[in-house]
């Protein structure tokens, strides 16, 4: 179904039974489990889809290490189980990552983290060696009855420097476990999108597309050409992350304030020695104010952060000159003999974390779960179902969530889950991908190189794209497409 024939179907019939608000991770999420269902659903996505939050995360699929210290022990152990599901149902864009931990001192944040907790202190501090063990020792209970990569193992300063020769000197230990990446998420998206509407005729999507109240009740504004279309859903859901409070005004929900989010600013840098002396690990490391930085090899470049600024506008979001002299600084401290010039800064980027209203002054210790909530029907609108919060890693259950408390508003009942449906160019996915891509390099024509890319880029689904009519040759391409 085009965009003419979703207009045109909500011209001829405004009534729908639900309407999701938000095209980024989350909203795709619950509308694919709705779709699934049957129900009779229509999202609208005022940009691109995944162009805002979904699309500047920290390309990390991971369990939180350090949620642990906050006690979120419930969201740590919901997300290894969907981090683990995503490497078997995602695999050409999902893929395990070994991450290494510089320890700098044996007994640090032992007091602190006890008192941190019990909830006695809010402030982070570093993390010694004992802490760190801890840690992952409960990574790898959470994850042992389906073990899908190493557990964790610790090395002297010895081993580590002579891994790692650029790393700080100063280093007392080292520790390596596994967790995931993602390449490109904002295509698993995108996927995950045309999946549901292939999965049934009336699961309709519309992006460049403003709802707002008309007063007697709620319009679809399309902003390409102006047109404004009545519709009239039974229950509402609002998965516009950081841009919730702002929707809930634009639609006419009374509700109190319940975003607080943050934001988080990456950089993208083209050193080859830096991603030399990566070994392919991504290093998750502490800046000297106790803040967990990231840097690891991201698709031929090293990707480096983030920030945690408390933020008022989401639209005007960007990584500033100050977080990036901040995120330098604290690469210095990890690889001191590394030089990252000005022209070696090839992308800046930063996204809102949908993080929940919080007066806590670190925001390092606000919460990281997902919960949903009820804004009850008032006047012509119908009740709207808030996704508050969120990580990218738990899409797939936040989404669950909210699907199954919408159906339960709607009186339907669930037919289909989603924890082991694989996700688009994931559907057969090769065991032996060296010898899918020589199979299907030699069926069309093409180098193995570019079969490999077509893999990685697109999945299984790359036969979509090498199609062309019978007897024309492809062009010479570069290795954008």
């Amino acid at each position: 179904m085009n965009r003419s024939h979703t207009l045109a179907g909500l011209r001829d019939r405004p009534d729908i039974a639900v309407l999701v608000i938000g095209g980024g991770i989350n909203g795709i999420s619950v509308f694919r489990e709705l779709a699934l269902q049957g129900v009779d659903v229509v999202l609208a996505e005022k940009g691109d889809y995944c162009s805002g939050a979904s699309a500047a995360l920290s390309r990390m699929v991971h369990g939180g290490l350090r949620y642990l210290e906050n006690g979120e022990f419930k969201l740590v152990r919901e997300s290894l189980l969907e981090r683990d599901r995503l490497l078997r149902n995602a695999p050409h864009y999902v893929a395990p990552l070994p991450t290494t931990v510089p320890i700098f001192d044996i007994f640090s944040g032992l007091a602190n983290g006890a008192v941190r907790f019990l909830g006695l202190t809010r402030r982070p501090s570093r993390r010694g060696a004992l802490v760190i063990k801890a840690g992952l020792a409960m990574y790898d209970l959470f994850t042992a009855a389906r073990r899908l990569m190493p557990t964790h193992r610790f090395r002297g300063r010895a081993e580590t420097l002579k891994t790692w020769p650029a790393i700080n000197p100063a280093i007392r230990n080292s520790a390596t476990y596994y967790d995931a990446w993602v390449s490109r998420p904002e295509r698993l998206g995108l996927e995950m999108l045309l999946d549901a509407m292939a999965s049934a005729t009336n699961a309709r999507v519309l992006n460049y597309a403003q709802v707002s109240s008309t007063g007697d009740g709620l319009a679809i504004t399309d902003t390409l050409t102006g047109e404004k279309l009545p519709v009239r859903p039974q229950l509402v859901i609002n998965a516009t992350g950081g841009w919730i409070d702002l929707t809930n005004k634009a639609i006419g929900a009374t509700a109190q304030t319940m975003m607080g989010g943050t934001k988080g600013s990456h950089l993208i840098v083209d050193n080859g020695e830096l991603f030399d002396a990566l070994g392919g690990h991504m290093v998750y490391y502490e800046n000297e104010d106790g803040r967990i930085c990231i840097l690891f090899p991201y698709l031929g470049k090293v990707l480096i952060g983030s920030t945690d600024i408390r933020v008022d506008d989401p639209d005007q979001v960007r990584c500033e000159e100050d977080e990036q002299r901040y995120i330098l600084q604290s690469l210095a401290f990890v690889f001191p003999s590394i030089k990252i010039t000005e022209n070696q800064i090839v992308f800046r980027f930063a996204g809102v974390r949908p993080l929940p209203a919080s007066e806590d002054s670190f925001t390092s210790r606000i919460p990281r779960d997902h919960f949903c909530e009820f804004v009850e029907p008032a006047g012509h609108l119908p009740a709207t179902l808030c996704m508050i919060g969120g990580k990218w890693t738990t899409f797939r259950s936040f989404g669950a969530l909210a699907a199954d408390m919408a159906l339960k508003r709607l009186g339907l009942a669930r037919g289909k889950g989603t924890q082991d449906m694989a996700i688009g160019g994931g559907r057969d996915f090769p065991a032996d991908p060296d010898a899918w891509c020589a199979s299907f390099a030699a069926e069309h024509g093409l180098p193995v190189e570019r079969a490999h890319t077509l893999l990685q880029r697109y999945g299984t689904s790359a036969r979509d794209f090498v199609s062309h009519p019978a007897g024309e040759q492809m062009l010479p391409q570069s290795d954008y497409s």
